[in-house]
């Protein structure tokens, strides 16, 4: 289940590059030295499997740094992508005994784990965690309905423009940036996930891409380096405008 790693190798709660938008987001002072009570880290390497589809989670936990898919196996072998974890993301649910998905790191990945039976007696006598929790819920369901949209009706390009535009956003708000002007991000996926996460073939990812890059939409370091020079623009050619788009 990944390495655990000792407290002393990490900031505490008030340094944490995550902290205005994790589950911990609206904590006091006594509130977080509760959960530092609780808390413990785990690091996991590209390509391993955080926790199986079935399997009993003894923790839950918000990703502190790094990125992981959400997959679920048909009956019949078949997989499908069914959602990104990025930065603050929470993973497991109180009160479910088991794992939904079959989650796997893309990139190396450091999560900051909590005991899942003290965190929920915490939710009960902490209305600053249940808040922010119902809120990031609430948050991925907009989100999971922005995304049936987007499989549903958008084009595979708009589907590139908008998987590069999530990600972006995600990376100005763990920054507290804003979007618009110039970006410079990180692709977390490879050509390949990101066809299986789109519904999309790979020769049509890389055509798009291809397209996108020789339109100066976005421009390319290697495979996975994008700067985007005009976020307005790379909204258009999502199909959103910049009040619009997928919660991320």
């Amino acid at each position: 289940m990944g390495l655990q790693v000792g407290l002393g190798a990490h900031p505490e709660c008030g340094d944490c590059p995550i902290r205005h938008r994790a589950v911990c987001a609206r904590c006091e002072t006594d509130e977080l030295a509760a959960l530092e009570q609780i808390k413990y880290y785990r690091s996991y390497q590209a390509g391993q499997t955080i926790t199986w589809s079935g399997d009993r989670m003894d923790f839950v936990a918000s990703v502190v740094t790094g990125i992981a898919t959400l997959t679920q196996t048909m009956e019949d072998g078949r997989r499908q992508m069914v959602g990104l974890l990025l930065p603050s993301d929470f993973v497991g649910r109180p009160g479910r005994v088991t794992a939904a998905y079959d989650v796997t790191a893309t990139t190396d990945v450091l999560m900051c784990c909590f005991r899942k039976k003290p965190f929920e007696e915490m939710m009960g006598k902490t209305p600053h965690i249940a808040e922010r929790l119902l809120e990031m819920t609430l948050d991925e369901l907009d989100a999971a309905r922005e995304w049936m949209l987007l499989l549903g009706r958008k084009t595979a390009r708009e589907k590139i423009a908008s998987l590069i535009a999530i990600i972006a956003r995600r990376h100005a708000s763990l920054h507290l940036r804003r979007t618009g002007g110039s970006m410079v991000v990180d692709l977390p996926l490879t050509r390949e996930e990101m066809a299986d996460y789109l519904g999309l073939t790979l020769e049509t990812v890389s055509r798009q891409i291809s397209a996108l890059k020789k339109e100066g939409v976005i421009s390319l370091e290697g495979k996975r380096h994008v700067t985007i020079p005009d976020f307005d623009r790379l909204l258009e050619e999502a199909g959103d405008d910049s009040d619009g788009g997928m919660l991320a």
